[in-house]
């Protein structure tokens, strides 16, 4: 369909654009300082957005599985992706107003805190094209290829919520 071309590509476009955008901010964040302000609340306010986006995505998955309630879904994923887009800009903001925040544990547990913030970036990158596609296989009501792509969107996007709420908590002390 030509219509599907023009979504894919919009999809593929914003996949590329995101990450390049949010790396630039956050490795070049001086230029982007507009402000005095202190944004430092919004790391907090990140982790209430992950948090909430990822019982969203798990309520989501109940209403669909157990009660059977397309409409309950819908809201739930709906949201979740409302959340998850107030998550990525407030996540942009924070990091091109705030200096970077080093963690500051060591051995195993700094291993761990790595691991999980390495995973976390490569599948936030990834996560987009699957949740923008999901989302467009729902909207045009082709429910199959919509099941079949969620089958991966939903634990990874499930995994970024989460590891981003973990690694939050454990860079929370050294803010």
């Amino acid at each position: 369909m030509k219509q599907d071309k023009f979504y894919l590509r919009i999809i593929a476009l914003l996949s590329v654009v995101v990450p390049v955008v949010v790396a630039v901010l956050m490795f070049v964040p001086d230029p982007f300082r507009f402000s005095t302000y202190d944004f430092k609340f919004l790391s907090h306010l990140n982790g209430v957005l992950n948090t909430s986006t990822a019982l969203c995505l798990l309520l989501g998955l109940y209403f669909i599985k157990v009660k059977k309630s397309e409409k309950l879904h819908r809201l739930s994923m709906f949201v979740a992706f409302t959340l998850s887009a107030l998550f990525l800009i407030s996540y942009v903001i924070y990091h091109s107003q705030v200096d970077h925040t080093i963690y500051g544990g060591e051995g195993l547990v700094k291993k761990i805190y790595l691991f999980i913030l390495l995973t976390h970036i490569i599948l936030s990158v990834t996560v987009i094209p699957l949740v923008l596609t999901s989302i467009y296989f729902a909207i045009t009501k082709r429910i199959e290829t919509h099941k079949r792509i969620v089958k991966y969107t939903f634990p990874i996007w499930f995994y970024v919520a989460t590891s981003g709420v973990v690694v939050y908590l454990m860079i929370k002390p050294y803010y």
